[in-house]
């Protein structure tokens, strides 16, 4: 039987360097956007909405190019394009974004910004179980880990770092100061250069060589979508109730989307049941349906991460300029020496993942896959929790430890036991689909979290932090659930 070679530590190195770039922008998008919206006018209740663009984004495009990227053969392969387009399209967006005029703009470019991100980094989950034997694979993962982590160290620390360097800080009212600016032109050079560095220094394997490798791995079976219309009739029971509920006691219209979602969920999931058509949709749809049994545990693992994840990145600012830094005027020069604080804030969970990364695969073969995401997500969760104690924002550093390992986990251990279980012709299109369990939790986050603060925590941001490390432990708690890759499953008469 054909095996797929061992890779190199440098050729691992290459294949995973453009994740230097993509994360680079993307923590640029994470510390500094909430910040520009509340400049631009934006009130701390109205940030969520504001930011659903972002997962809404992913939800749509990482099926899609996962879906295309499997069926794509050309001169620069089978990823690659997809690497290509995306980090052009991101570049532009950086250099515009911290020009924007007005709310409306910025919100439709962070739209524009984070489908740019998409289609870059989707393809580059499926490029690891391309490229790397079954062995290999954690490693891989931990390696894009590694350059997360280091990209986002400095493109977090960036406003901070040109303040400390003269760079002015603040503004007039309405316009983003210009460590915003110079933060994010850096940020399209990087992002256009480590992707073009994969581009050129790295090789994919032609689709039929592929399919060769590992012929023991799983296949793509047929899938028999007939009674998808009851797990659609399900949904829209669920939405039709919320929408009554909502309208019969006058609920926050925020919870309008998360209806909305329920329904056009159940609209798919009858027409998948009901049509024969073969189209783009309706393989993405009939993959989803049939996902594997791992991924199926796995997606709780990743509903309440980034639940968590995703409190944190809209709520951080708002909280410690607040609470750490006493200041809710985004033109005052505490908020924004606060703001300033949370670069540096992020920036740290994302050394400290940088360094995780290296500790996770000695973690791993101590401990196991399961045992290890556990304990690094608690840690996290506690991170999370402790920011509510704290007031000396030096002190903030040390949940930062906690959010790091956290982080690294989340970006490599559950994609190291998704992914020997799939088929390497749907390698791409499964990678997308488990952004779903991404992108869900995270526009469920955006719905119902500010109704939560203001109905319960007399609208006080530090608590959306509270409820994310609540989120980390569960998470923690359901990879337990999750067979690790090679584990045997004992049968009814408790052979092997």
């Amino acid at each position: 039987m054909k095996r797929k070679p061992a890779l190199s530590f440098w050729q691992i190195w290459n294949m995973c360097f453009g994740f230097l770039g993509i994360q680079f922008g993307f923590a640029l998008q994470n510390a500094n956007v909430s910040r520009i919206f509340q400049t631009l006018g934006a009130s701390v209740a109205a940030i969520p909405a504001l930011w659903i663009a972002a997962p809404l984004t992913g939800l749509i495009v990482q099926p899609l190019i996962g879906h295309w990227s499997d069926r794509t053969w050309g001169r620069l392969g089978r990823r690659r394009p997809y690497f290509l387009a995306g980090a052009v399209l991101a570049t532009l967006a950086l250099l515009v974004m911290p020009n924007a005029p007005v709310l409306w703009v910025a919100a439709g470019l962070l739209w524009i910004m984070d489908a740019s991100f998409n289609v870059a980094m989707e393809p580059f989950r499926a490029f690891v179980g391309d490229q790397l034997p079954m062995q290999q694979r954690a490693r891989g993962y931990a390696m894009q880990s590694f350059f997360i982590g280091v990209g986002a160290v400095v493109a977090s620390m960036l406003p901070w770092l040109l303040a400390r360097y003269g760079v002015a800080n603040t503004a007039p009212e309405g316009h983003i100061p210009d460590t915003v600016k110079y933060a994010f032109y850096a940020g399209g050079a990087v992002l256009l250069g480590a992707v073009l560095w994969t581009i050129v220094s790295t090789r994919e394997y032609p689709p039929e060589t592929l399919l060769a490798f590992e012929a023991d791995a799983p296949t793509a079976t047929g899938v028999d979508v007939a009674h998808a219309w009851r797990l659609g009739a399900v949904l829209g029971a669920l939405g039709i109730l919320l929408l009554v509920l909502i309208v019969r006691f006058s609920l926050a219209r925020d919870l309008y989307l998360l209806a909305g979602m329920l329904i056009v969920a159940a609209l798919l999931f009858v027409w998948l049941g009901r049509t024969r058509s073969r189209g783009t949709l309706r393989q993405v749809m009939g993959d989803l349906y049939a996902m594997p049994d791992a991924m199926r545990r796995l997606a709780w693992v990743q509903f309440f991460s980034w639940f968590a994840l995703f409190a944190m990145w809209i709520y951080t600012t708002p909280t410690v300029t607040a609470l750490q830094f006493g200041a809710s005027d985004p033109q005052s020069a505490a908020y924004n020496a606060g703001a300033n604080w949370v670069g540096v804030l992020f920036a740290a969970y994302n050394g400290f993942a940088a360094l995780a990364a290296v500790v996770i695969p000695w973690m791993a073969r101590a401990w196991g896959l399961r045992v290890s995401h556990l304990v690094n997500v608690v840690l996290g969760g506690a991170g999370l929790i402790s920011i509510a104690l704290i007031r000396d924002p030096h002190w903030l550093l040390l949940s930062m430890l906690g959010v790091g390992f956290a982080w690294a986990s989340i970006l490599s251990l559950p994609y190291a036991l998704l992914a020997d279980n799939l088929p390497a012709a749907k390698m791409g299109v499964y990678m997308g689909i488990f952004n779903f369990f991404i992108v869900i939790p995270q526009l469920l986050a955006a719905s119902v979290l500010g109704v939560l603060l203001a109905g319960f925590f007399h609208g006080r941001p530090v608590y959306a932090l509270v409820l994310g490390g609540i989120s980390l432990v569960i998470a923690g708690l359901c990879v337990l659930r999750v067979r690790e890759p090679g584990v045997e499953i004992p049968n009814r008469t408790g052979s092997a």
